[in-house]
């Protein structure tokens, strides 16, 4: 089976390459199937909900592919922000730019809006959500996975991306910027979710 992930984040690539791996699901972007990027994407993201995000890209790359898509939409969300940022995690800063530099602009935002939150106010989750389509015009299936932990007061570790240096896992008592790649897997928002995306899959494969 072959399955459009329907993301350009090189990070996220990595990511899920690795835990399709021998899964007898062939993982596929956008780029691989020539599938040009258009402003049209920058306005996929415009709702308040994970999952709508989500259902819009999958809707959009389905029509163009014409192959089985799922797309998530994934964010951090800090008790001390209100949950900011949210949706908004990939735009936090309001630079627009390569990703490198987009994520250090990101966490540069962060830790001013959070200098001086003590300790019990800088906990926070990820949170993923997926939305499945078999095809362009077949009913939409949803798949979550969330991670917690809270923010540090400085960077820690320069594995990851986003905001993973300064995100310290609960689950693996070190900053995900520290985490191996097998580690952070294990444990994170996307690999929770994506693994029971592809649970549901594997058993729909033939035998």
């Amino acid at each position: 089976m072959k399955l459009l992930v329907a993301t350009r984040s090189t990070g996220k690539q990595r990511e899920l390459q690795r835990l399709f791996a021998g899964s007898g699901i062939e993982v596929t972007f956008p780029d691989d199937l020539g599938i040009p990027q258009s402003p049209e994407e920058d306005l996929l993201e415009w709702s308040d909900s994970f999952e709508a995000n989500a259902r819009h890209k999958a809707e959009y790359f389905a029509r163009k592919s014409q192959y089985p898509t799922v797309a998530d939409d994934s964010g951090l969300e800090v008790l001390a922000l209100g949950g900011a940022p949210g949706v908004r995690s990939k735009r936090f800063s309001g630079l627009d730019g390569p990703p490198d530099e987009v994520d250090e602009a990101n966490n540069d935002e962060l830790l001013r809006r959070l200098a001086g939150a003590p300790p019990e106010r800088r906990s926070a989750h990820y949170q993923c959500v997926l939305v499945y389509l078999a095809r362009p015009d077949a009913p939409p299936r949803s798949f979550e996975g969330t991670c917690t932990g809270r923010i540090l007061d400085r960077r820690d570790g320069g594995k990851g991306f986003g905001y993973d240096p300064l995100f310290y896992s609960d689950d693996l008592q070190q900053s995900f910027g520290r985490a191996s790649a097998g580690e952070k897997d294990a444990v994170s928002h996307r690999g929770r979710a994506f693994r029971a995306l592809k649970e549901y899959l594997e058993q729909s494969l033939p035998s």
